[in-house]
């Protein structure tokens, strides 16, 4: 896909405004950083960030059945939660492996609200629409609506500012009407700290994206990139479809089996999963944390002894909140949860302690 080919963001006047690098990302084109990864970082873990992420997919389902249809096929129970709550959920092959993650967000039994990944949406809307009842519609809004993320210690000062709700529970939304239109405050994200997600009519998003920089100015709000939002969510430990998870990796080995309703009689995979389940994962996903000063980068080798392979980074970076080098791997379940292990970086191998994720505190549940 060339330059000319990528989608442009609602909000790409106010990046190029704002210096900022962009990349591809799922076929748009999106800010990768504006004054830099390890600044926009820091300013969400200390104070507040603003992301336009509305490269992400939304896929409405709306009509008779909805919510049992989406429940049907997606491996969360939405059953576990009610009207005004969001739920992260995966959409799995057959076979068990994931297509995409994704968060559903409940409306009510006829209108759900889908946001899958970028690169996965297209792939995730054909398998709904191919297999949706008569009655239930799935609506491609892709491009509809603009998704901006308040992200950081200061997010609920930055949006009581602007008179948008704040303090409601972790995963839960409300829909108000903010610069003439219907917004959607998800009390999600990204991140590891505190946060909102709001889901805009595109039309509005820039009017929205103004009004926030202006109120998150005494709290040093910063425009910030997929890159930072990539360190951020590595500190975290979750994972990113496409790296860590995907089509031949089940949520049983990147430790997901949480996201998945057991007790449900019927979603994607769940013949496959269930005997998974009863037989166990061959490997899972690890965190790594440098024991000396190595930096692991996807697809270098992990290794028990110098001849003992495991398996192979997935997701890696420098911490800039821990000043050292953090990953993911998926390895061999012959390894032990707390062992040590070798990480071959050019050439050399490098020392790092398997870990359980998060990285770092998490402030992203606090009440």
């Amino acid at each position: 896909m060339t330059g000319d080919d990528l989608i442009l963001p609602p909000l790409y006047d106010r990046h190029v405004a704002l210096g900022a690098k962009f990349s591809a990302f799922g076929g748009w084109s999106m800010p990768l950083e504006y004054a830099g990864v390890v600044s926009e970082h820091t300013c969400v873990r200390e104070a507040v960030g603003l992301f336009d992420v509305s490269h992400l997919g939304k896929l409405e389902v709306t009509g008779t059945g909805a919510a049992a249809f989406v429940n049907a096929t997606l491996s969360n129970d939405l059953g576990r939660i009610g009207p005004g709550q969001a739920q992260y959920t995966l959409c799995c092959t057959p076979d068990g492996g994931i297509v995409d993650d994704l968060i559903a967000y409940l409306r009510d039994d006829e209108h759900v609200l889908l946001v899958p990944n970028a690169a996965n949406a297209a792939a995730v809307r054909d398998l709904l629409q191919a297999e949706a009842p008569a009655g239930v519609e799935i609506t491609d809004r892709h491009t509809d609506y603009a998704v901006l993320a308040v992200q950081g210690t200061k997010s609920d000062e930055t949006l009581a500012e602007v008179g948008l709700p704040t303090g409601h529970d972790y995963m839960s939304f409300d829909v108000v009407t903010f610069e003439g239109a219907d917004v959607i405050v998800c009390r999600t994200g990204y991140t590891g700290e505190r946060g909102y997600e709001l889901i805009v009519p595109a039309a509005a998003a820039t009017a929205v994206w103004d009004r926030l920089v202006a109120a998150g100015a005494p709290y040093g709000i910063q425009p910030c990139g997929l890159g930072a939002r990539d360190t951020l969510r590595t500190e975290m430990g979750y994972p990113l479809h496409g790296q860590d998870i995907g089509p031949s990796v089940t949520p049983l080995e990147a430790r997901l089996g949480w996201a998945v309703g057991w007790q449900k009689p019927a979603f994607w995979g769940r013949e496959a999963l269930l005997a998974e389940k009863e037989a166990g994962p061959a490997r899972r996903l690890h965190g790594l944390i440098a024991v000396g000063r190595g930096i692991p980068r996807p697809g270098m080798s992990v290794s028990l002894t110098a001849d003992l392979p495991l398996g192979e980074i997935t997701s890696g970076t420098f911490s800039p909140t821990l000043r050292k080098g953090i990953g993911m791997a998926l390895l061999s379940t012959v390894v032990a949860d707390d062992a040590q292990v070798g990480v071959d970086i050019r050439g050399r191998r490098e020392i790092f302690q398997l870990t359980r994720p998060p990285f770092v505190d998490t402030r992203v549940r606090e009440s």
